[in-house]
């Protein structure tokens, strides 16, 4: 079947079977073993071809197998010293056991698999792809439960759209500083930042980096979705990320959420008052009138102009002035396509 019709395995399940294949050997597997044998390289192995991408991939993942705090050991073959071809892989199964108190009913794992696959891998922390590994690694010879329940076809997708969230990941799990390009809100042009990353959590249904920026020496918040371009790293291992960072993220994005409120009116019986009056903590006053609360009052005059003549802002007069410019633009960029 030619390569480019070869379907992809996603990572966390190569990563899994390589994991499973070395913890099922005592004498160990050799690369061009496991790249011709194990799930997600032998699909793309191509006997006497070039398999050199193949190959780098293997070694990446050999990197993240190791960088997830898994024994990855290497064996020289006798008399082949030096050979990285004849070197063998293997994984110590009694130093990645479970405790010896831990046990999992199979209706557990069948829990904590259904979990993992909402996430995926482009969502899991260092410590839960590694927790993930090691579960489903002590429980792989019981395959049975997840084919039974058919877990795959109905486990929910929950993908990380902001391109920018895997490399912020990586980061954080490498401990290496970042550098990118970010729009400021009010702002037309992009600006470089250089950061070391804290914690990465979701808030209000939108995924944030917390950091410290070295240009200002404080701790900030970064909105994924206005981070333009790549992210690069750099500084690796120099930039460790303190215990509870994203607790304490969290902790103080809720106090903002908690204390900063606005108060609109909206349109009875329209789009605006069945989704706005849904939103966590909203609430309703006597006359009708809907308290938001918010943490990012751009983001909330944003999601408000979209709404249109729906909604009137009450108040704060910021958060007013910042809907009716956003409004104003809109009808001058229509004009100017009008005159067009």
């Amino acid at each position: 079947m030619p390569a480019s019709r070869v379907a992809r395995v996603p990572a966390e399940e190569r990563l899994f079977s390589l994991v499973l294949a070395l913890l099922s050997t005592e004498s160990g597997l050799t690369k061009a073993e496991i790249l011709a044998n194990v799930q997600g390289y032998r699909q793309r192995w191509t006997q006497g071809g070039d398999n050199a991408s193949l190959e780098r991939q293997f070694e990446r993942d050999k990197d993240d197998v190791r960088d997830l705090g898994i024994p990855l050991e290497t064996i020289e073959t006798p008399g082949a010293a030096g050979n990285n071809q004849t070197l063998r892989y293997r994984i110590p199964k009694g130093e990645y056991d479970l405790p010896l108190d831990v046990r999992f009913t199979p209706d557990e794992s069948a829990l904590l698999t259904l979990a993992a696959m909402a996430w995926r891998e482009g969502a899991l922390s260092a410590d839960s792809r590694r927790a993930l590994l090691k579960v489903r690694s002590a429980g792989a010879e019981d395959d049975a439960t997840s084919g039974v329940l058919g877990m795959d076809a109905y486990a929910p997708r929950l993908r990380a759209r902001d391109a920018a969230f895997e490399p912020l990941r990586s980061a954080l799990d490498r401990a290496a500083a970042v550098r990118f390009d970010y729009i400021t809100p009010g702002q037309h042009e992009a600006r470089r930042r250089e950061l070391a990353p804290l914690a990465l959590v979701q808030h209000g249904g939108r995924w944030m980096l917390a950091a410290h920026e070295f240009a200002t020496d404080s701790d900030k918040n970064y909105l994924l979705s206005r981070i333009v371009g790549p992210v690069t790293q750099y500084e690796v291992g120099r930039h460790p990320a303190p215990a509870g960072a994203a607790e304490r993220t969290l902790a103080e994005l809720d106090r903002i959420w908690a204390t900063r409120t606005a108060r609109i009116h909206v349109v009875p019986g329209s789009d605006a008052e069945r989704r706005l009056s849904r939103r966590r903590d909203t609430a309703t006053e006597p006359d009708g009138t809907l308290v938001l609360h918010h943490v990012d009052p751009q983001i909330l005059a944003e999601e408000l102009a979209a709404f249109g003549p729906e909604v009137r802002v009450l108040e704060p007069d910021d958060l007013r002035d910042r809907v009716t410019a956003r409004l104003r633009a809109l009808v001058a960029d229509h004009e100017g396509d009008v005159r067009g």
